[in-house]
């Protein structure tokens, strides 16, 4: 599988959501489209704890006035949350990583299959991008300034050179960026020199 990492994010690079800049509910017909799009391609939902439960405690109760079809994806995904707490997940289709989150995404990584997608969970993603295991960076772009919170990429986090994959722009102001890290193959197998493409290592 691909390791995919995708963030909502404000025109300062902040994916902690301090101020009053995201509704989860609230996007534009195409955006909405777009989710959707990636959502096809999702094998596995890899989430940190907190993230999971922030989603568990809102989705599952917005399911009958959801009109982005995001509850019942995510009702029916193939949920892994890294959690070495966490014992009963409560919620369907639900598994409990309580082991090395870098070994299970190496595992995934290994796995067949097509998309493996890390979203929110700052701290897990953080990890997985310092250890240089993620194939596409996909941002979502919000028209607002924090100003503080913590950033797409760690602090002092030397980023591989990247190549843009896709972009496009939605009627409500976002704006769409995926990226890969330059020394992957293209789409069609043909490599690239793995210029500044980080070996693995240990969190």
């Amino acid at each position: 599988m691909r390791i995919v990492i995708t963030q909502n994010v404000t025109l300062d690079g902040r994916v902690e959501m301090l101020d009053d800049w995201f509704d989860p509910g609230g996007q534009d017909q195409e955006l909405a489209a777009e989710m959707r799009r990636q959502t096809a391609r999702e094998d596995v939902l890899l989430l940190g704890r907190q993230t999971f439960e922030d989603f568990r405690a809102y989705w599952p109760q917005h399911r009958q006035d959801d009109t982005t079809g995001v509850a019942e994806s995510l009702d029916r995904a193939d949920k892994r949350v890294v959690s070495s707490t966490l014992t009963d997940p409560r919620w369907q289709n639900t598994t409990v990583i309580s082991g090395d989150p870098l070994e299970a995404v190496r595992e995934l990584r290994r796995a067949p299959g097509r998309d493996a997608v890390i979203t929110g969970s700052i701290q897990l993603a953080h990890t997985v991008i310092e250890a240089a295991l993620v194939d596409e960076f996909r941002m979502f772009i919000h028209p607002a300034w924090q100003g503080r919170g913590r950033s797409f990429f760690p602090d002092g986090f030397d980023a591989p050179r990247l190549r843009r994959v896709d972009a496009r722009t939605f009627s409500g102001g976002v704006v769409y960026a995926a990226y890969e890290p330059a020394g992957l193959p293209h789409a069609d197998g043909t490599p690239e020199a793995l210029a500044g493409l980080g070996s693995e290592q240990e969190d």
